[in-house]
């Protein structure tokens, strides 16, 4: 049977070498095709907009806000709505032919890739994005390292997106990716420039998680450690997922005397860490687990549901909460109403509240509560404790635990890991993986919690902030000399930005799991080995030997 569509970029794809019927995700082929489009395009305003650049011609920033936002659609459980993906590749063809226009204005030449050459047709959609897949690239490893770019790129895109909403930007950034998008679309490229690439990429990651931790902290204040209440309230309330800070603070503002409680899910957990979202006592706590789990856990909320960035599962046909679920920004799914944002950047949520106050409270899946706030601020407001600690012997080791979760058995590998650790070491976790052992009741050494949450995926961040204090404190002439271990789930392309940009800064012998990428091919994941270190995951008992736990 003919491929349908070809999509490999999360750690589910079927049979660990790629979707081809339909997405593991619940994405259609006709939707993964479009995505295919939408991603040519994305490569398409990139090369005109880095021959710009290089002409010395000034490249508008609405150019950077369109590649970004296409970007961060297509990352794995954003978007399945296949008519907000159409409408942003007709806006992608206008955009590029602009800058085709001005290039032909200004007499700068354009390289003649399909990207560019394509006429737009709108009768020719289904067939170029066929034109346009992944397996456009014959080569196995120019192929690898194209895709392990853009992938990077879809990572570097949310955080630049959420930094951007909060007034931070960097041409810098934008300018990079513009580079890296022509340098992906050659198809010509050399496999050593393509691996310079992917390791630039990795640099621009660590870049542009400075620039949202900047925008995060200036708009809301150092995170702090909090208690966060996972049981529930009496009265309605409101459930927001993802990872926007803004769209927090918008739907916190207007539902603030409501009679309505708001709840984090997932990757928004960390909202409650901040001083400036905190402060709303209408803030009440976290419902449930990590993304997967959705299904289950919201048909219990009895309220609205908004989604501000991935981590959506199609509900059931039968799902009654489908009807109370809200889209926003980058994400969208048939059926849901999508909130747009107005011309100075925020939404209107009262139609959310109005249903919301129609709604019973939620019921209670579990409760008791789980600490968090650990970003390098306040770690390092820890230090002298810290640093006592492992002087001393108490503290061994710090395993980095941070990534994604997800739903295949082969994870429990993290929870069984986190609670077989030895009492003198300690788990530094950003991301949602954390929600395999956050709840579980590891202690603490000398007041010191044994499982340090700094955040989101992109808090990540602080960790390198942290290691690179202690190499500097300790006199290290390198960073690999820091009793820290990285261990990293991964599922979707933020956790391969996180992987790049770990890279970029020297660490070595990182190991990534449940399953090494089906994107890396064997000839790449030797490079990645051999250079960095990079490898797989074991059994725990296995892993502590190789870590040097016990």
């Amino acid at each position: 049977m003919e491929n349908q569509m070809f999509c490999y970029q999360c750690q589910e794809t079927a049979k660990g070498t790629g979707c081809v019927l339909r997405g593991v995700c619940g994405k259609l082929p006709q939707t993964s095709n479009y995505m295919d489009l939408l991603l040519a395009m994305v490569r398409g305003v990139g090369c005109a907009a880095d021959a710009m650049n290089k002409a010395g011609k000034n490249v508008d920033e609405k150019y950077g806000t369109f590649i970004c936002d296409a970007l961060f659609c297509t990352i794995t459980n954003a978007n399945f709505d296949d008519d907000s993906i159409v409408k942003r590749i007709d806006n992608g063809i206008a955009l590029r032919n602009e800058l085709i226009a001005e290039a032909k204005s200004d007499g700068v030449a354009l390289p003649e890739y399909e990207e560019i050459t394509w006429n737009g047709s709108k009768d020719d959609y289904e067939a170029e994005a066929k034109r346009m897949s992944i397996l456009r690239n014959e080569d196995e490893d120019a192929r690898s390292l194209k895709e392990l770019t853009t992938l990077g790129l879809k990572g570097v895109a949310a955080y630049y997106e959420h930094a951007e909403r909060l007034g931070c930007t960097d041409t810098t950034i934008l300018n990079f990716m513009y580079k890296a998008l022509a340098q992906i679309s050659d198809p010509k490229a050399e496999v050593a420039d393509l691996i310079n690439i992917v390791l630039e990429t990795g640099k621009f990651g660590v870049d542009v998680m400075a620039l949202l931790d900047k925008a995060n902290t200036t708009a809301y204040g150092n995170p702090e450690i909090t208690k966060v209440n996972i049981g529930v309230g009496k009265n309605p309330g409101i459930l927001i997922s993802g990872h926007d800070l803004h769209d927090i603070e918008d739907l916190l503002k207007q539902t603030e005397g409501t009679g309505i409680d708001v709840y984090t899910h997932g990757e928004m957990l960390p909202a409650h860490y901040y001083p400036q979202l905190k402060k709303y006592k209408h803030l009440v706590g976290n419902y449930g687990n990590a993304w997967w789990k959705q299904k289950e856990e919201f048909a219990h909320f009895n309220g609205p549901i908004v989604f501000t960035t991935n981590c959506i599962v199609p509900p059931s046909p039968t799902a009654e909460y489908k009807e109370r679920m809200f889209t926003m920004n980058s994400t969208g799914f048939p059926g849901c109403k999508h909130i747009e944002a107005d011309a100075t950047g925020h939404k209107d949520f009262s139609e959310v509240i109005a249903i919301a106050k129609q709604c019973k409270a939620p019921e209670e899946i579990e409760h008791g509560e789980i600490v968090g706030g650990f970003a390098h601020n306040q770690v390092l407001a820890l230090a002298d404790k810290i640093v006592e600690a492992i002087k001393s012997g108490a503290i061994r080791k710090f395993i980095v635990m941070g990534g994604c979760d997800g739903r295949m058995k082969s994870r429990n590998y993290y929870q069984e890991f986190a609670e077989a650790l030895p009492k003198d070491c300690v788990i530094l976790t950003s991301g949602c993986a954390k929600y395999k052992y956050n709840k579980l009741n590891l202690g603490d050494i000398n007041g010191i919690p044994r499982v340090l949450d700094a955040g989101q995926c992109n808090d990540s961040y602080s960790w390198a902030v942290v290691a690179l204090k202690l190499k500097e404190v300790f006199g290290l002439d390198d960073i690999n000399d820091l009793p820290i271990v990285f261990n990293l789930a991964w599922y979707e392309q933020k956790a391969v930005i996180v992987l790049l940009a770990l890279i970029s800064l020297g660490v070595k012998n990182i190991h990534i799991g449940p399953t090494l990428p089906a994107f890396v091919s064997p000839g790449v994941l030797k490079v990645l080995q051999e250079n960095f270190g990079l490898g797989g995951i074991t059994t725990v008992d296995e892993d502590f030997k190789a870590f040097g736990i016990i």
